[in-house]
Protein backbone atom coordinates (compact mmCIF):
# COMPACT_ATOMS: atom_id res chain seq x y z
CA UNK A 1 0.00 0.00 0.00
CA UNK A 2 1.55 3.50 -1.14
CA UNK A 3 0.89 7.10 1.17
CA UNK A 4 -1.60 8.10 -1.00
CA UNK A 5 -3.36 4.77 -0.36
CA UNK A 6 -3.52 5.99 2.88
CA UNK A 7 -4.48 9.45 2.53
CA UNK A 8 -7.59 9.00 0.28
CA UNK A 9 -8.68 6.66 2.95
CA UNK A 10 -8.22 9.62 6.05
CA UNK A 11 -8.38 12.32 4.09
CA UNK A 12 -5.91 15.11 3.69
CA UNK A 13 -6.49 17.47 6.57
CA UNK A 14 -3.51 18.46 8.30
CA UNK A 15 -3.75 20.98 11.56
CA UNK A 16 -1.23 23.96 11.67
CA UNK A 17 -0.01 26.40 13.33
CA UNK A 18 2.26 29.89 13.07
CA UNK A 19 6.18 29.39 14.38
CA UNK A 20 4.64 32.34 16.56
CA UNK A 21 1.63 30.63 18.10
CA UNK A 22 2.06 29.75 22.23
CA UNK A 23 2.65 26.74 23.37
CA UNK A 24 -0.64 27.14 25.69
CA UNK A 25 -2.56 27.67 21.72
CA UNK A 26 -0.91 24.39 20.09
CA UNK A 27 -1.55 21.89 23.41
CA UNK A 28 -5.18 23.64 23.01
CA UNK A 29 -5.24 22.21 19.31
CA UNK A 30 -3.56 18.99 20.11
CA UNK A 31 -6.47 17.84 22.58
CA UNK A 32 -9.32 20.02 20.69
CA UNK A 33 -8.29 17.64 17.50
CA UNK A 34 -7.00 14.51 19.58
CA UNK A 35 -4.02 15.01 17.12
CA UNK A 36 -0.61 14.37 18.04
CA UNK A 37 1.69 16.26 16.20
CA UNK A 38 0.69 19.88 14.91
CA UNK A 39 2.58 21.34 11.38
CA UNK A 40 4.34 24.24 11.45
CA UNK A 41 3.85 26.73 8.74
CA UNK A 42 4.61 29.86 7.51
CA UNK A 43 2.07 30.75 4.58
CA UNK A 44 2.48 27.40 2.63
CA UNK A 45 5.98 26.45 3.60
CA UNK A 46 6.32 24.10 6.06
CA UNK A 47 8.81 25.10 8.99
CA UNK A 48 8.43 22.40 11.13
CA UNK A 49 6.49 19.89 13.18
CA UNK A 50 5.67 20.03 17.00
CA UNK A 51 4.01 16.95 18.57
CA UNK A 52 2.60 16.20 22.12
CA UNK A 53 6.07 14.69 22.93
CA UNK A 54 7.93 17.81 22.21
CA UNK A 55 5.06 20.14 24.19
CA UNK A 56 6.20 17.68 27.23
CA UNK A 57 10.10 18.44 27.32
CA UNK A 58 9.67 22.10 26.96
CA UNK A 59 7.38 22.04 30.27
CA UNK A 60 10.32 19.73 31.89
CA UNK A 61 12.97 21.70 30.95
CA UNK A 62 11.64 25.25 31.81
CA UNK A 63 8.56 24.52 33.78
CA UNK A 64 4.91 26.51 33.14
CA UNK A 65 6.85 29.22 31.69
CA UNK A 66 7.36 27.74 29.09
CA UNK A 67 3.49 27.19 27.48
CA UNK A 68 3.75 31.39 26.79
CA UNK A 69 6.83 30.79 24.67
CA UNK A 70 6.38 30.24 21.27
CA UNK A 71 6.53 27.23 18.92
CA UNK A 72 9.90 28.13 16.91
CA UNK A 73 11.31 27.75 20.27
CA UNK A 74 10.34 24.34 20.62
CA UNK A 75 9.36 22.36 16.98
CA UNK A 76 10.90 20.32 14.97
CA UNK A 77 13.21 22.16 12.41
CA UNK A 78 14.68 19.80 10.65
CA UNK A 79 11.31 17.90 9.46
CA UNK A 80 10.79 14.51 7.86
CA UNK A 81 8.66 14.33 4.71
CA UNK A 82 6.79 11.78 3.71
CA UNK A 83 5.71 11.36 -0.37
CA UNK A 84 2.53 10.14 -2.12
CA UNK A 85 4.32 7.45 -4.01
CA UNK A 86 6.06 5.84 -0.92
CA UNK A 87 5.35 2.51 0.71
CA UNK A 88 4.46 1.72 4.02
CA UNK A 89 6.90 -0.69 4.17
CA UNK A 90 9.44 2.75 4.02
CA UNK A 91 7.85 4.63 6.27
CA UNK A 92 7.92 2.23 9.17
CA UNK A 93 11.76 2.21 8.31
CA UNK A 94 12.33 5.55 8.99
CA UNK A 95 9.50 6.64 11.23
CA UNK A 96 11.30 3.38 14.14
CA UNK A 97 14.68 4.77 12.69
CA UNK A 98 14.48 8.02 13.99
CA UNK A 99 11.70 7.08 16.15
CA UNK A 100 8.96 9.48 14.93
CA UNK A 101 5.40 8.83 14.97
CA UNK A 102 4.33 11.58 12.20
CA UNK A 103 5.48 12.94 8.85
CA UNK A 104 3.95 15.43 6.80
CA UNK A 105 3.24 14.25 3.38
CA UNK A 106 4.40 16.62 0.39
CA UNK A 107 4.00 16.56 -3.42
CA UNK A 108 5.92 18.79 -5.40
CA UNK A 109 6.66 21.16 -2.36
CA UNK A 110 2.78 21.26 -1.76
CA UNK A 111 1.89 20.00 1.84
CA UNK A 112 -1.10 17.42 0.88
CA UNK A 113 -1.80 15.69 4.40
CA UNK A 114 -0.18 13.88 7.07
CA UNK A 115 0.19 10.62 8.20
CA UNK A 116 1.08 9.05 11.46
CA UNK A 117 2.38 5.72 12.51
CA UNK A 118 -1.08 4.92 13.52
CA UNK A 119 -2.04 5.10 10.29
CA UNK A 120 0.76 3.23 8.99
CA UNK A 121 0.24 0.40 11.25
CA UNK A 122 -3.79 0.55 10.76
CA UNK A 123 -2.73 -0.07 6.89
CA UNK A 124 -0.59 -2.44 7.41
CA UNK A 125 -2.74 -4.70 9.39
CA UNK A 126 -5.23 -4.44 6.58
CA UNK A 127 -2.86 -4.90 3.89
CA UNK A 128 -1.72 -7.93 5.70
CA UNK A 129 -5.20 -9.41 6.55
CA UNK A 130 -5.98 -8.82 2.45
CA UNK A 131 -3.02 -10.86 1.24
CA UNK A 132 -3.98 -14.23 4.11
CA UNK A 133 -7.21 -13.74 3.05
CA UNK A 134 -6.31 -13.87 -1.07
CA UNK A 135 -3.84 -16.94 -0.27
CA UNK A 136 -7.07 -18.33 1.46
CA UNK A 137 -9.00 -18.65 -1.09
CA UNK A 138 -6.44 -19.75 -3.60
CA UNK A 139 -5.88 -22.46 -1.27
CA UNK A 140 -9.20 -23.25 -1.04
CA UNK A 141 -10.00 -23.09 -4.99
CA UNK A 142 -7.33 -24.96 -5.71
Amino acid sequence: MLVAQILKNKGSQVFRCAPSDSLTAVAAMLDEHRVGAIVVTEGEKVSGIISERDVVRAVCRHGASALERAVRDYMTSDVVFARPQESIDELMERMTDRRIRHLPVCEADRLIGIVSIGDVVKAKIAETEHEAETLKAYIVSG
